[in-house]
C-alpha cells in the first residue's frame, strides 16, 4: 500500500483537481466521489483533496464552475427530451374490469411486491441521506481546520517578528557590552600610563603620579 503523501501541491496536481472536481459537476456527480478519485491518482486522501480544492483551487475556477453546472442542467434537458422521443406519451388506459378471485389473489402479491419494493427504495435513501450527513461533516471539518491553519499562519507571523526584535536587543546588548569593556581597557591601559616611581633620598621607590 502506497503511502500517503503530505507534501506541497504542485501546479499539475491543481491542474488535475480542478479537471476532475469539473467533469463530476458536469456528469452530475459529487464533489466527494471527485476527491477519492484525485486522492487515489495523487496517493493523496479525500480530506486533503477536498481541503485544497475548498481553499485554493476552486476560487481559480469560479467561471468554470458555473460552465459545469450550467452544461449538467443542458445534459438534463436533453436526457428527458431524448426519453420522451423513447417513449411517447401513451393513451390514457379505460378503467379496469373487476377483477376475477384469482386475478385477486395475483394482485394482492403484486401489491407485496410494490411494498418490497418502496422498503428497499427508502433504505437506499437513508443510506444516501447517511452519505451526504457524513459529506456536510467532512466540509465542516476542512473549514475548521482551514480556520486552524489561518490562525496557525497568523501566530507566526507574531512569533516570527517577536524573534527578529529579540535578535535586535540582544546585538544591540552585545555592542553595549562591547562599547563598555573598551572603554574599560582604555582607561585602565590610561590610569596606567599615568602612574610612575621615582627614588626617595633614602633609597625608596615611591609612586608619583603625573
Amino acid at each position: 500500500m502506497s503511502q500517503t503523501r503530505q507534501d506541497a501541491w504542485s501546479q499539475d496536481e491543481d491542474l488535475l483537481l480542478a479537471e476532475v472536481v469539473l467533469r463530476h459537476i458536469r456528469e452530475g456527480g459529487t464533489q466527494l466521489q471527485a476527491f477519492e478519485e484525485v486522492g487515489k491518482q495523487l496517493s493523496r486522501t479525500a480530506a486533503a483533496c477536498g481541503f485544497r480544492w475548498n481553499s485554493y483551487v476552486r476560487k481559480k475556477y469560479k467561471s468554470g464552475i458555473e460552465l459545469a453546472k450550467k452544461q449538467r442542467k443542458e445534459m438534463k434537458v436533453k436526457s428527458v427530451s431524448s426519453e420522451k422521443d423513447v417513449f411517447p406519451e401513451r393513451e390514457q388506459p379505460k378503467s379496469p374490469a373487476p377483477l376475477s378471485e384469482e386475478e385477486n389473489e395475483n394482485a394482492v402479491i403484486s401489491f407485496q411486491a410494490v411494498i418490497d419494493f418502496l422498503k428497499e427504495l427508502n433504505r437506499k435513501a437513508e443510506s444516501q441521506a447517511s452519505l451526504e450527513d457524513e459529506q456536510k461533516k467532512s466540509i465542516e471539518i476542512i473549514k475548521e481546520l482551514e480556520k486552524k491553519a489561518c490562525y496557525l499562519t497568523a501566530e507566526n507571523e507574531r512569533l516570527t517578528k517577536n524573534l527578529k526584535a529579540i535578535e535586535e536587543d540582544y546585538r544591540s546588548l552585545i555592542e553595549i557590552m562591547e562599547r563598555a569593556r573598551k572603554m574599560v581597557v582604555f582607561q585602565e591601559e590610561d590610569r596606567q600610563q599615568k602612574v610612575k616611581f621615582q627614588m626617595d633620598k633614602n633609597g625608596n621607590l615611591e609612586r608619583v603620579e603625573k
